[in-house]
C-alpha cells in the first residue's frame, strides 16, 4: 500500500548559494588583493588607536618609515634591508615550492638552512687556517659544498623514509628542526671555550661585496627563481612533480617512478635550502646561531602557498612578508611596545589577503526577492 505525503509548500531557496568562478580577468584579482590589504591597515590602525593610544594616521606614517624611511639616506638602507630580507626569503620558499606542488608537506626548511649553514661555519673553524688567504675562492667553494650536502642530507631522509615506508613527512621534517637546533646548540658550546655559544663573526669565508653585502645574494636569488621557474614549467622532472602531486597512484600507471620523484625532489629542496644557508653566512651574517634562521624556514611556506607555488609571483609575496616585517619592527620601536601587537597587525593583513582568495575563486548570488516568495512568506519584507 502506496503512502502519501503532502508539501505544505514549494522548497524555499537559500539566502546564499556559492558558485565556483570559471575565470577572473587578472586586474581584477589584483584590485581585490590591493582593496583586502587597504581594508586590513584600516583596521589595524583603529585597532592601534583602541589598544595602544595610537593615532591612526600616524600608526599608519611610522608604519610606513619603516620601510620608507624619513630622508633620502635612511630610505636607501632600508630599501636595501627590504631586498636583502626578501632575497633571502624568496630563496627558502623557492627550495620548498617542489616539494610541495608534489605533495610533500616538508615542514622543515627551517632545519635544513640553519644545518646547512652550521655546515659552512664548520668548514671556516677546521680548516680556514690551512687554507692561505690568496686562495679564499677555495674555501668559498668548500663552503658550498659542504652546505648542499648537508642540506640534501637533512632533506633526504624524510624523503626516504616517505619513498620506502610511507611515513608522515609533516611530522618527521618538523622534528628534524629541533635536531638540527639542538645540533647547532652543541656545537656553538663546543667551538666556544669560556662557554658563551657566541662565536662571534667569522674572519675569513667573506664573499666579495659588489656594491655592499646583498647585491650577490639578490643575483644569487633571481637567478634560482628563473631555474626553479623552467624546471617547473619546462622540464621532465617538473611535469613528473606535477604528475605525482595530483595522483601517485596515475604516476604509476604512466610509468613514473614515484619512489624516485620524491627523493629526487627533495634533493632539490635540499639544494636549494644549501644554497640559502651557505648565503647566511658567507655574505650576511659571517657566523650561526640557533636563531640564525629565524622562523623564515615557516614564513616562507605562507610566501609559496600564497603564490600558488609559481615562482615570479613568489618574488611579490616574498616581498609583502618582508615588507610587513620591516614595518612592523618600526612600529614596536617608535611604539614602545613588544612585538605582540605589530605581530597582530601581521596577521590581520594575511588573513585578509588571505581570506580575500575565496572571492576571487567564488561568487556568491543572493536570493532575489519574488511576488511568488512575498506570497509564501506571508508577508512583505524583501529577502536578499
Amino acid at each position: 500500500m502506496a503512502a502519501t505525503t503532502k508539501h505544505s509548500g514549494a522548497v524555499k531557496e537559500p539566502l546564499i548559494h556559492i558558485t565556483r568562478r570559471s575565470s577572473m580577468a587578472p586586474w581584477k584579482g589584483i584590485l581585490i588583493r590591493a582593496a583586502a590589504v587597504v581594508i586590513a591597515f584600516l583596521l589595524s590602525s583603529v585597532l592601534a588607536y583602541l589598544l595602544i593610544g595610537a593615532d591612526p594616521a600616524n600608526f599608519l606614517k611610522k608604519f610606513f618609515e619603516g620601510i620608507f624611511g624619513v630622508n633620502a639616506m635612511s630610505a636607501n638602507l632600508r630599501l636595501w634591508k627590504l631586498a636583502k630580507d626578501t632575497a633571502i626569503l624568496l630563496l627558502i620558499g623557492l627550495a620548498l615550492t617542489p616539494a610541495f606542488r608534489m605533495r610533500f608537506w616538508n615542514i622543515g626548511a627551517e632545519g635544513q638552512v640553519l644545518i646547512s649553514a652550521l655546515a659552512a661555519v664548520a668548514v671556516v673553524i677546521y680548516l680556514g687556517d690551512k687554507i692561505p688567504k690568496e686562495y679564499n675562492w677555495l674555501l668559498l667553494l668548500l663552503m658550498l659544498v659542504a652546505s648542499l650536502i648537508a642540506g640534501v642530507i637533512w632533506a633526504v631522509i624524510p624523503a626516504i623514509f616517505k619513498a620506502l615506508w610511507n611515513a608522515n613527512e609533516t611530522l618527521f621534517t618538523l622534528m628534524m628542526n629541533y635536531v638540527a637546533t639542538y645540533f647547532v646548540a652543541y656545537c656553538l658550546v663546543k667551538w666556544t671555550p669560556d662557554g658563551s655559544s657566541v662565536l662571534g663573526e667569522l674572519p675569513k669565508g667573506h664573499l666579495p661585496e659588489l656594491g655592499n653585502s646583498y647585491v650577490l645574494l639578490i643575483l644569487v636569488t633571481l637567478a634560482s627563481t628563473v631555474f626553479m621557474f623552467v624546471y617547473l614549467y619546462y622540464s621532465q622532472p617538473g611535469y613528473e612533480i606535477s604528475v605525482v602531486g595530483e595522483s601517485q597512484r596515475t604516476a604509476r600507471y604512466i610509468g613514473v617512478n614515484v619512489k624516485k620523484v620524491i627523493v629526487r625532489t627533495m634533493v632539490l629542496s635540499g639544494v636549494l635550502c644549501g644554497l640559502a644557508g651557505f648565503m647566511m653566512v658567507a655574505a650576511l651574517d659571517h657566523s650561526v646561531t640557533v636563531t640564525s634562521v629565524g622562523g623564515r624556514g615557516f614564513t616562507a611556506i605562507i610566501v609559496a602557498w600564497l603564490a600558488k607555488f609559481n615562482p615570479f609571483i613568489m618574488i611579490l609575496t616574498a616581498l609583502l612578508l618582508a615588507f610587513l616585517n620591516q614595518g612592523a619592527g618600526q612600529i614596536a620601536t617608535k611604539f614602545g611596545v613588544s612585538f605582540a601587537f605589530p605581530n597582530v597587525v601581521i596577521g590581520i593583513v594575511l588573513f585578509f589577503v588571505i581570506g580575500c582568495e575565496f572571492f576571487i575563486r567564488y561568487k556568491l548570488h543572493f536570493r532575489k526577492r519574488t511576488p511568488a516568495a512575498d506570497a509564501d512568506n506571508g508577508k512583505g519584507g524583501a529577502s536578499l
